[in-house]
């Protein structure tokens, strides 16, 4: 069954998808505004647009790498628009405007075909006829005699247009040619997302481009880089760990076969975690993979404990003394990360499952699989009395170190037993040897810790000062949600220099109008716009764009047809409106006939821009969804002489008491959201330690033994957050996933320390039982210390926590561990030891129970 349900797990995972967007760390059950902003980071436009930055060479050398590289990516298939200055590009969408331009232009209304109208309409068009645009504008005079081509062309121009120098857009200061292109595929596929890219450099690379250099960047190569590191980094950290504890494993059991027997749980709890989140959520999150790396020093503590443990007695003696605390570790770990499974939020429900999964995946081959291959644990053959009295020294001392405070006698005991062994000329293996060592010096560290009880106290409390002043002065938690990502400053800088280059921004404030269906979206898009046009007048906000520009309501479209009068009326009003003028009313019989036209012209819908060069930037601004709903954005633009600000808070009162419009910043959307989330871990980790509190009360079932297993891990906790706080470190939401793995892994170490306690004497099993705790803190800390060091800020701050947090467990689980009640039978008499006399080979111990 378990060899089963390895190979399903791993078949599984073969067809799992991994992924690195943060938008698995926003909610599963968002508001209307974050619903908008999922949409646009999973799929929407800002998740597909790539920044292109060609510098170096001269300005021609730039200007002809730009088109050349424009052309090829036009021609891959990959990109839906690519944007580079070039009028040519454009020359399909001005067509397409020109036809449409009674159905499109603001100014078309029964007012503008009156005689005053016209007139107006004709003599601002002949007044730009001696500008710089007179060219354009001269050969469709005859046709467009009011410029309604014009008057679109002006509202589609953005505030900020980037620099134009030799046909094509550069930077500021003209030492960077720049490009601007969406991809066709969804954000989230970063597969499809990586080939866009890698064809952008094999085409510039192609070009044979001496002297100058690609520069890229844009969600896309966020979410690409991204998904690259988290992998090597959980190569590297897997690779590195497993060989690490190979080594520890090795020198502690000296057998190969010990080795494999005790990475089994280890396997099988990586692939069982990683297969249920995928069975679970359909992918996988790349910091959720990087976690798998994680349960390596913890899953392999299971098979540890089994193999030191069971050699005392074999496996039926492990399943009666270790497996019941093994047992109640491994449910106050599932009940820790059980909390985090219900979580709105999808990246810490995965953790959650994936830690469950893993914990029991982990624990039932412990259970089930190691006792068929190793049914002694790592035995090392017979043991001779004297080895044998070695250990019982071991144990005797740490029992009686731990209820005197001293650790004399653990030491005296090792000596005995280990000088007697030496002189019988035994020689254990390096194995044992390697772990009677880890015994003793767990007895001696188990003998002096209680003397350590009230400063280690005096430190909790005043780590718990600490967090209570950072808490106040809102200095402790980091409330942004780029603590989760591994992008560089470097890349975050160039992203920053190309969006300044090319005036884009990245549209951090919008409005949002959602309707029940597109029509009812693009009219209260429309009602927004009308009231968003007198504050640019006033100078709050530069502009805006709209898909209703490019697709106007069918309502308004009729509107506009219905102002456009038959050939009489209008003939009439055009004599009328030349009369006197340079331009005669004959001259413009194209403009009569190309009106009726219009008159019978179809609406202009999303099936007609369907294949159109238009239908990616209405598909950016409009986004339909499968209920029928629709949400359409407009963009607002930053006023240029302000330092590239906006007054969102003009925004907001002119638009306020519109049903289904909303106002969003995104920079402080996404700290909102993060605040939420991290408010969430926190009452979720805090109901976990409860519920870890209310199961070992149940199973402990005295107030005393549950004192003395809660009280090492809450100081554990604080101690590990105050060093953190001391150090200026501001904890997130991985560091509480790290502070849930401290408490499930010291809750093993306390509830084993308390195992001891109910033994009624001491024994060899005492010293294997310390060794085991030893060797499994060991793994623990190494393996989380080497995640400390991960690049990726979301594994380093898990394993910043639990290295020294599962360190401080086990010390503080050693020193609270209450004083042996030793039952001796009765009438039984204790003599004194005489000072300086210590029991010979055969001689009883006079302090033993006579």
């Amino acid at each position: 069954m378990w060899l089963l349900v390895v190979l399903l797990a791993a078949w599984q995972i073969t067809r799992s998808s991994f992924v690195a967007d943060l938008s698995a760390f926003l909610p599963a059950n968002p508001d209307a505004q974050q619903r908008v902003l999922i949409e646009q980071l999973q799929s929407g436009a800002p998740a597909r647009t790539l920044l292109i930055g060609i510098d170096g060479g001269d300005a021609i050398t730039r200007a002809d790498a730009s088109r050349k590289l424009a052309a090829a990516m036009r021609g891959s298939g990959l990109f839906e628009q690519v944007h580079n200055g070039q009028t040519e590009a454009w020359s399909e969408v001005g067509t397409w405007l020109f036809e449409h331009r009674y159905l499109l232009s603001p100014a078309v209304d029964p007012q503008r075909f009156t005689a005053d109208g016209l007139r107006d309409g004709i003599m601002e068009t002949l007044s730009l006829l001696g500008t710089p645009v007179g060219n354009a504008i001269k050969p469709l005079l005859e046709r467009d005699p009011t410029g309604e081509t014009q008057r679109i062309a002006e509202s589609l121009i953005p505030a900020g247009a980037p620099r134009s120098e030799q046909g094509v857009w550069v930077s500021r200061q003209g030492e960077r040619a720049l490009l601007v292109a969406g991809t066709k595929a969804a954000g989230a596929d970063l597969d499809a997302q990586a080939l866009a890219i890698q064809r952008v450099r094999t085409e510039f690379a192609a070009l044979k481009p001496g002297g100058l250099t690609l520069k890229m960047s844009g969600a896309p190569v966020f979410g690409v880089d991204s998904r690259a590191q988290i992998e090597a980094e959980t190569h590297w950290l897997a690779l590195v760990g497993t060989v690490s504890v190979t080594l520890i494993l090795l020198a502690a059991f000296a057998s190969l076969r010990a080795l494999l027997v005790a990475m089994l749980p280890v396997a099988t709890g990586v692939l069982t975690g990683i297969s249920a989140v995928s069975l679970a959520f359909g992918s996988v999150h790349g910091i959720t993979l990087g976690f798998g790396t994680t349960l390596i020093g913890e899953a392999v503590d299971y098979a540890v404990y089994y193999l030191i443990q069971a050699r005392a007695g074999g496996w039926r003696a492990w399943l009666k003394s270790g497996w019941p605390t093994v047992r109640l570790g491994l449910l106050t770990s599932v009940c820790g990360f059980a909390a985090l499974v219900f979580s709105g939020f999808p990246g810490l429900a995965q953790l959650g499952v994936f830690s469950v999964a893993g914990l029991v995946g982990a624990a039932l081959a412990t259970r089930f699989v190691l006792p068929v291959l190793m049914p002694d644990g790592a035995r090392d053959g017979p043991s001779n009395r004297a080895s044998d009295r070695a250990r019982d020294g071991a144990s005797t001392g740490a029992s009686d170190g731990a209820s005197d405070g001293a650790s004399v006698a653990a030491q005296e005991g090792a000596r005995d037993g280990e000088s007697d062994g030496e002189s019988e000329g035994t020689t254990r293996g390096r194995g044992a040897a390697m772990r009677a060592r880890m015994g003793r010096f767990t007895g001696v560290l188990v003998g002096a810790m209680p003397r350590l009880r009230w400063p280690l106290l005096g430190l909790g409390l005043a780590a718990a000062l600490l967090l209570w002043q950072r808490a106040d002065q809102n200095l402790l938690w980091q409330a942004e949600l780029s603590a989760l990502s591994p992008i560089s400053k470097q890349a975050l800088d160039l992203d920053k220099s190309l969006r300044a280059d090319i005036s884009a921004g990245d549209a951090r404030s919008l409005v949002v109008v959602q309707g029940a269906d597109v029509q009812a979206t693009l009219e209260l898009a429309e009602n927004v716009a009308a009231r968003l046009e007198p504050l640019v007048d006033k100078g709050a906000i530069g502009g805006w764009d709209s898909v209703s520009r490019w697709l106007p309501s069918l309502a308004l479209q009729a509107r506009r047809q219905a102002a456009l009068p038959d050939v009489a009326t209008l003939q009439t009003a055009l004599t009328e409106a030349t009369r006197g003028g340079p331009l005669k009313a004959e001259r413009l019989a194209p403009f009569v006939a190309e009106v009726q036209q219009a008159r019978t012209l179809a609406p202009i819908t999303l099936a007609s821009l369907s294949g159109s060069p238009l239908k990616p930037l209405v598909d950016a601004l409009l986004l339909q969804r499968a209920d029928g709903s629709a949400a359409a954005l407009l963009l607002l633009q930053p006023v240029q002489d302000k330092d590239g600000k906006l007054d969102l808070n003009a925004v907001q009162q002119t638009l306020q008491g519109l049903p289904g419009v909303q106002t969003l910043e995104v920079g402080a959307e996404l700290t909102r959201l993060y605040a939420r989330y991290l408010r969430e871990a926190q009452l979720q980790a805090l109901l976990g330690a409860l519920s870890v509190v209310l199961l070992m009360a149940a199973w402990l079932r005295s107030p005393r033994r549950l004192l003395a297993v809660c009280q090492p891990l809450l100081l554990a906790v604080l101690i590990t957050m105050g060093g953190l706080a001391a150090l200026g470190v501001q904890l997130g939401i991985l560091h509480l996933v790290g502070l849930l793995l401290v408490v499930a892994v010291g809750s093993n170490y306390a509830l084993f320390f308390d195992m001891l306690q109910q033994r009624a004497q001491p024994g060899p099993a005492d010293s294997d039982t310390l060794a085991s705790l030893l060797l499994a803190n060991v793994i623990i800390v190494m393996s989380f210390g080497l995640i400390a060091f991960s690049a990726i800020p979301a594994l380093s701050a898990i394993g910043r926590v639990v290295a020294p947090g599962a360190l401080l467990a086990l010390l503080l689980s050693a020193a609270f561990m209450p004083r042996r009640e030793i039952h001796e039978p009765p009438g039984a008499l204790r003599s004194p030891r005489p000072a300086g006399v210590r029991p010979g080979p055969g001689h009883p111990d006079p302090e033993q129970p006579v």
